[in-house]
């Protein structure tokens, strides 16, 4: 991440040295404290993350790409953020847009009939055992937003007034949603046995 952030600081620096001296010396600290702040947040919540978006979307690589960018997105608007404490639920949001989106062109190209489903990597093999991957399968045959509450709620441990405020719902909805999902879950899981 940090390679990328330097490489985005680089980008930038045109705009900074056209602002004049002093403006490039304010340039450069915004520039520095946006990289160690991301960076920060990225040590210690990507693999999380990583894990989240896996689960939305069932290929590592396209997990860790909807991550990376939601971290690039971040660091490119750092300055523009007002509350810098609200940093990680701007990142877990751009996550889970990110894995709509994704969900979104992978849904357009299986209807026009060239989906090529992800090959397994070593590591998603060593990740999931038979009963895992029934459960992943059964999950992502949830509607979109019954998928994202459980994962939220279940997965990542959050707590139903995150996960509203996340996915922009009331906590009403939250509780009968993940009602709903996991009777339906159920039901899926026991089509399958």
């Amino acid at each position: 991440m940090t390679s990328h952030l330097r490489a985005s600081a680089a980008l930038a620096a045109p705009r900074a040295a056209a602002a004049g001296a002093g403006g490039q010396d304010r340039a450069g600290a915004d520039r520095a404290d946006a990289e160690a702040a991301v960076t920060a947040l990225y040590e210690a919540h990507a693999l999380g993350l990583v894990r989240l978006a896996y689960v939305m979307l069932g290929d590592r690589a396209a997990a860790e790409d909807v991550v990376q960018e939601a971290y690039g997105g971040l660091y490119r608007r750092w300055g523009q953020l007002s509350d810098k404490d609200r940093a990680l639920p701007y990142v877990r949001s751009s996550v889970l847009n990110g894995c709509r989106s994704a969900l979104r062109r992978r849904r357009t190209r299986e209807i026009g009939g060239i989906h090529q489903p992800p090959a397994a990597s070593a590591e998603t093999a060593a990740l999931t055992g038979e009963e895992r991957r029934e459960v992943m399968r059964a999950l992502r045959r949830l509607p979109d937003r019954q998928r994202e509450v459980l994962v939220l709620r279940f997965y990542l441990d959050e707590p139903e007034a995150e996960i509203a405020r996340v996915m922009g719902i009331s906590q009403g909805t939250v509780r009968s949603t993940a009602h709903r999902a996991l009777a339906a879950l159920g039901r899926l899981l026991g089509e399958t046995s």
